[in-house]
């Protein structure tokens, strides 16, 4: 078992070569070295205790002790291999950072690296400062070689390392790297301008002396392939190998750049490594993905068949080549995008194990941040998809139909999943939320039209004095001249209530052209008016105090006063 010394970190007295450091002038280190060397001495006895227990550090194969490398400008100069107390990496770290310190001080000659021999352990010193201890169980990383052997071959390598490491940062060493760097410079330039410019003749001279020769690829008059995709695949391939070149003297550039400066000479010695290594890592991953890549393949292929087969049932249904009891065609496109909705809901919770990462931290809380941004702000959302589906099943309205809501009336041109878009009297395009149409009451002028008629209504207040048998006979007569009425069922007449100055009559007559009911309106009125004023009939609507000298109606001569027009000219 071996350690690196901590108590002899610190700057030792001076001694010859061949001084052996006594128990008196370092009783730490002393005390260290026995520990050390008891310690398998008691492995030992308590393998002798307990034959069927090996749990000796010392009895593992070499090239399974945990070791770690020392390390000056980046190139490993040995290995060393650490115990619990003491793990490798630190102890390597340690040793590297003094052979740092000494190889930065350039007081102190290469000349002073030395190393001390005693019975127990060899230490490597560089003046008086201890660089690292070996032990002999060092030399098994070593193939067993001998504990002093090992030191000098240390030795040489620090000695090697620390010569180069102060060679390459000398002034006259950094000047000529300096200009190499700048001559490499200007290649890159010109190879980079040189290369632009092959391409670019090469392209010149495929356009000038091949393009018009290039025709369609056609067997048996099928088109194969196109002339300008030959030509785009001609110009993709050319532009591939200029990127690869290109790629390839940048990366030369670097490599040999880097190399030439201390400070960048590790990474230049790695750089293909660097660039490589992701994408062997994502090949790594890929590979080991296939087996789940697959899965899903085959679990994509299933559903999107399975997605197939149920629009075309849902299509028929549509259509009406299927049918249902109690299902109406207008719910089947609705259906069937409820029905993908469950169908690819199913196949996300049976794919999610096998995607590549779902178990990595990362994924996971991706998928909580989302669902939380899911839960928080999409209620209205969902609400609104949940009225959408409600309102089709409910069959309160279809496309084309008139209706009211609250205070919007308009036909309806687009039902979404989430609002409803209606076309207002005015041309005005009105959007509806679904929420707010299934938590309203919907009037559907169009609904019933067809079958029984939509009845329209206008209402006039007449006086006590005028009989109501003859009213109701104008107002049923004005409703007889309304043409885009309906004449049967016929109009009839009701008395809403005996006010206190006039009678309320209400016509109400039928139509089957709910889109047209306010032009109707329109026309029954203009009709009633007529009709009233031509039998001298006062309409008191909304109310007066008292009869007034003469009656409040238009006489005939007057129903084209300027700038009105008789019928007839209009006509003309």
């Amino acid at each position: 078992m071996i350690t690196n010394f901590i108590a002899c970190s610190q700057p030792a007295m001076p001694y010859s070569d061949m001084s052996i450091p006594t128990p008196y002038k370092y009783p730490g280190m002393f005390l260290l070295v026995l520990i050390l060397v008891a310690v398998p001495w008691t492995a030992t006895a308590q393998e002798t205790q307990t034959p069927g227990e090996n749990i000796q550090a010392e009895q593992v194969a070499p090239d399974m002790v945990p070791t770690a490398p020392v390390l000056l400008d980046g190139k490993v100069l040995f290995q060393l291999r650490g115990v619990s107390a003491y793990p490798a990496e630190v102890r390597a770290q340690k040793t590297s950072e003094r052979i740092e310190i000494f190889a930065k001080d350039l007081t102190r000659p290469i000349q002073s690296l030395r190393f001390v021999d005693d019975k127990t352990f060899t230490s490597i010193f560089a003046d008086k400062q201890m660089l690292t201890t070996l032990l002999d169980i060092d030399s098994q990383l070593e193939g067993g070689i001998k504990r002093q052997i090992l030191a000098k071959v240390y030795l040489k390598k620090i000695e090697e390392a620390v010569k180069a490491y102060r060679e390459q940062r000398k002034t006259p060493h950094l000047l000529r790297n300096t200009f190499k760097a700048l001559a490499a410079t200007g290649l890159l330039a010109f190879g980079w301008w040189g290369l632009g410019w092959i391409f670019k003749k090469l392209d010149a001279a495929f356009e000038r002396r091949y393009k018009a020769r290039v025709k369609d690829v056609t067997i048996h008059k099928v088109s194969i392939l196109q002339s300008h995709q030959i030509l785009a695949g001609y110009h993709g391939a050319l532009k591939a190998i200029r990127v690869f070149l290109l790629l390839v003297l940048l990366y030369a550039y670097l490599n040999f750049v880097l190399r030439l400066f201390p400070w960048t000479a590790y990474l230049g010695e790695h750089l293909l490594t660097v660039v490589f290594d992701p994408l062997r890592i994502i090949g790594k991953a890929i590979v080991a993905t296939i087996p789940d890549l697959f899965f899903l393949g085959i679990l994509v292929a299933l559903f999107r068949y399975l997605l197939k087969f149920g629009k075309l049932i849902f299509a028929n249904l549509s259509e009406g080549k299927i049918t249902f009891e109690g299902f109406d065609q207008e719910w089947a496109w609705p259906s069937y995008r409820i029905f993908r909705a469950l169908i690819i809901a199913f196949a996300v919770v049976m794919a999610y194990p096998y995607i590549p990462g779902s178990n990595s931290n990362a994924f996971k809380g991706v998928s909580i941040f989302l669902g939380l941004l899911l839960s928080l702000g999409s209620t209205t959302m969902i609400g609104n998809i949940i009225a959408g589906y409600s309102l089709v099943f409910r069959r309160a309205f279809r496309v084309g139909d008139r209706i009211k809501v609250n205070e919007y009336l308009g036909d309806v041109i687009e039902r979404r999943l989430l609002v409803t878009h209606l076309r207002s009297m005015k041309n005005e395009e009105v959007i509806v939320p679904n929420s707010e149409i299934l938590n309203s009451s919907v009037i559907n002028y169009s609904s019933l039209a067809e079958q029984q008629g939509l009845i329209l209504h206008r209402t006039v207040g007449i006086g006590y004095e005028t009989p109501w048998r003859q009213v109701e006979a104008m107002l049923v007569e004005a409703a007889d001249r309304t043409s885009g009425l309906l004449k049967d069922p016929r109009p009839f007449v009701r008395q809403q209530s005996l006010g206190d100055f006039c009678i309320t009559y209400e016509i109400n007559v039928y139509c089957d052209r709910p889109h047209d009911m306010m032009e109707l309106y329109t026309l029954l009125s203009q009709n009633i008016l007529d009709v009233f004023n031509e039998h001298g009939v006062q309409i008191m609507t909304p109310a007066y105090k008292e009869d007034p000298e003469q009656p409040k109606i238009v006489p005939k001569d007057q129903w084209f006063t300027s700038p009105a027009k008789p019928l007839q000219t209009q006509e003309k």
